[in-house]
């Protein structure tokens, strides 16, 4: 049954009416196993058509991949800035943001294959990863699937690697009955990021509209099974998933990439900044004392200089 489109994008403008200002991109979907994936696709080339004119060259794609419990309202400084240089396409995982939900939730090989079938659908080529949280494994395991589609990127406060460390506020999400409660029942994870991710305090209406997909238990569901899908052990789920994109980056060395690090940042602390400069020596690296782990929304100029930066040393494909 093809989806309800209709019906979709009601739901999606009645979701963002209240931040409308902030965030005004035409709702799009993807049907995934019949489920809808929400994206933003702007800038030159978003409706995949190809331009007559010889001499156009093309303006390749800026894909930003969120992380939990964000959604594509986080990347909205950074469309508005390259839509009118790039492509700039900005999906919400299922289960998070404009996207349906999926009881049982998803995990991390889930939303790589979600990923995968998205850049296959809307043909992207020349694309600029920029990742945030668990966008930075979601789309390295996307780039890992279609290495020839990429060519540089773009990492901010995220980790695409297993590490054995977990802040102690995190793993006291994932206690048992307590924790899920806590995160998909009080919505504290997502609340509690409003004040503990930036080093400046968030506006009003950007408060709004990063928790507005999440009003309900059942719209909070992933943000818990982001939560219980980070894999510590070998006998998680998505140990092995994990395991495999952190031995595929080294087969990405030589291609360009900056670093841009919140470095106030206690979930994504700089020890991670540091495993992605052990990996890619050759990385451009900003360092942001004045920025938390929302590096977005604390300094998004940097994040933009940098994305420009990565995309002017990268060649474009014919």
């Amino acid at each position: 049954m093809p989806l309800d489109l209709d019906s979709l994008n009601a739901r999606a403008r009645a979701t963002v009416a209240p931040f409308a200002e902030l965030f005004s991109y035409e709702p799009r979907f993807l049907d995934v196993g019949g489920r809808a994936l929400h994206y933003v696709d702007e800038g030159p080339r978003a409706d995949g058509a190809s331009s007559d004119d010889p001499n156009d060259e093309p303006a390749g794609t800026i894909l930003c991949v969120h992380g939990n419990p964000t959604w594509s309202f986080y990347w909205r400084r950074i469309i508005e800035a390259l839509r009118p240089d790039a492509r700039v396409v900005a999906p919400d995982h299922l289960g998070m943001g404009l996207s349906d939900r999926v009881p049982g939730g998803v995990r991390l090989a889930e939303h790589v294959d979600n990923l995968v079938a998205l850049i296959d659908a809307l043909d992207l080529k020349d694309i600029t990863l920029v990742c945030h949280d668990w966008g930075g494994a979601i789309g390295f395991g996307a780039v890992l699937e279609r290495r020839e589609r990429f060519k540089s990127f773009v990492v901010t406060n995220t980790s695409a690697f297993p590490s054995g460390d977990m802040p102690k506020r995190i793993a006291l999400c994932r206690l048992p009955g307590a924790g899920r409660l806590a995160v998909q029942g009080g919505n504290a994870f997502a609340r509690a990021a409003l004040r503990m991710t930036t080093v400046i305090p968030l506006e009003r209406k950007v408060r709004e509209g990063l928790i507005a997909p999440y009003g309900s238990w059942t719209k909070r569901e992933q943000i818990w099974r982001f939560v219980e899908d980070i894999p510590m052990t070998a006998s998680h789920p998505s140990w092995q998933k994990l395991c495999k994109i952190g031995e595929g980056l080294d087969s990405l060395r030589g291609l360009p990439m900056e670093i841009v690090w919140g470095m106030k940042d206690w979930c994504f602390t700089p020890a991670f900044k540091s495993g992605w400069q052990q990996r890619f020596p050759e990385a451009g690296v900003s360092e942001l004392d004045g920025a938390g782990h929302y590096v977005n929304e604390d300094a998004p100029e940097q994040v933009i200089h940098a994305i420009r930066r990565v995309r002017s040393t990268a060649p474009v494909h014919p």
